[in-house]
C-alpha cells in the first residue's frame, strides 16, 4: 500500500512539476525570444549571441530528468507527512500569521545559505563536470536553462527540501510558497534580459537582491556569484564581482562582455 501511493504521488508531482515548468518557461521564453512586439526590452538582452534550440533542447531533457527526481523528493515528504513524520501542518491558528510569514522568510534565508555553498561546490574543478556542467553547457541561458540541472545536483538540492521539513514547522502553503519562489526566482535569474534600470544594483534595498545581470555574470564567469535570491554571502565571501555596477549599465546599454574565465 505505501509503494502504492508513493507511486501515486511520484507521478502526480512529476505531472505537476513538469508542467509548471514548460508552461511558465514557454510563456517567458515566447515573450522575450519570440514576441517581436517590444523593441524596447529586446534592447537589453543579456546574450551575447541568440539562442540555439539544439542547446534549448539539451536544456529542456535535463530538465525532464530533473523532474522526475524532483517529484519523488515530493512524494517522499508527502508520504512521511501523511504518517506524521515531517513538521508539516496544515492550520494556520496552530502557530498564527506572524510565524506564517516567518517561517517563509527564514526558509529563503536558509536555503540561498545552502545553495550558495553547494553551488559553490559544484564549480570546484573535482565536481564541475560530474555535478554541475551540464546546467552551463547553453553557456547564456534562457529560461528553459532554469530547471536544467545534472542528476547528482537535484538530488543534492533536494536534500534542503527534505530536510527543512524536519527541522522547521512549515504550513504547507509556505512549502508551496517556497517552492513556487525557487522555480520563478531562477526563471528570472535565467531570463536572459535585464528589465530594470541601473539604479537597481544601487539601491539600498534592491542591491540585496540577485536578478537577470547578476546571475548572467555567473554564467560568464564561473568563480563569481554563487547565490541564488540574495547577494550578502557573495559579498561576505569575495565571490560578489567588483564590477557588478558597470556590467549592469553596459547589459543596459547593449555592450555586453562574451569573455568566460
Amino acid at each position: 500500500m505505501t509503494i502504492e501511493r508513493l507511486l501515486y504521488y511520484w507521478l502526480a508531482f512529476f505531472g505537476i512539476i513538469l508542467c509548471r515548468y514548460f508552461f511558465i518557461s514557454g510563456v517567458v521564453y515566447w515573450y522575450f525570444y519570440i514576441d517581436n512586439r517590444w523593441p524596447k526590452v529586446r534592447s537589453q538582452s543579456l546574450r551575447s549571441k541568440p539562442a540555439h534550440w539544439k542547446l534549448i533542447r539539451k536544456d529542456m531533457e535535463l530538465s525532464v530528468g530533473a523532474s522526475v527526481l524532483f517529484a519523488l523528493c515530493a512524494a517522499t515528504i508527502t508520504l512521511a507527512s501523511d504518517s506524521g513524520f515531517t513538521l508539516l501542518y496544515q492550520s494556520i491558528d496552530r502557530y498564527g500569521w506572524g510565524y506564517l510569514i516567518f517561517s517563509y522568510v527564514i526558509s529563503l534565508i536558509i536555503q540561498d545559505t545552502y545553495f550558495y555553498f553547494l553551488h559553490r561546490a559544484f564549480h570546484h574543478p573535482r565536481w564541475f563536470r560530474l555535478m554541475h556542467q551540464g546546467h552551463h553547457r547553453s553557456g547564456d541561458p534562457t529560461p528553459w536553462t532554469s530547471f536544467a540541472f545534472d542528476p547528482l545536483e537535484v538530488i543534492m538540492q533536494a536534500v534542503f527540501l527534505i530536510a527543512i521539513v524536519y527541522i522547521i514547522p512549515l504550513h504547507f502553503f509556505v512549502m508551496i510558497a517556497l517552492l513556487l519562489t525557487m522555480t520563478i526566482w531562477s526563471v528570472w535569474n535565467h531570463l536572459g534580459y535585464e528589465l530594470f534600470s541601473s539604479k537597481f544594483p544601487h539601491h539600498w534595498l534592491s542591491r540585496w537582491f540577485i536578478g537577470p545581470t547578476h546571475h548572467a555574470i555567473h554564467h560568464r564567469r564561473h568563480h563569481l556569484h554563487y547565490g541564488l535570491y540574495f547577494t550578502v554571502w557573495d559579498r561576505i565571501m569575495g565571490t560578489h564581482d567588483p564590477l557588478y555596477d558597470d556590467d549592469f549599465t553596459e547589459a543596459l546599454n547593449g555592450q555586453r562582455s562574451s569573455s568566460v574565465d
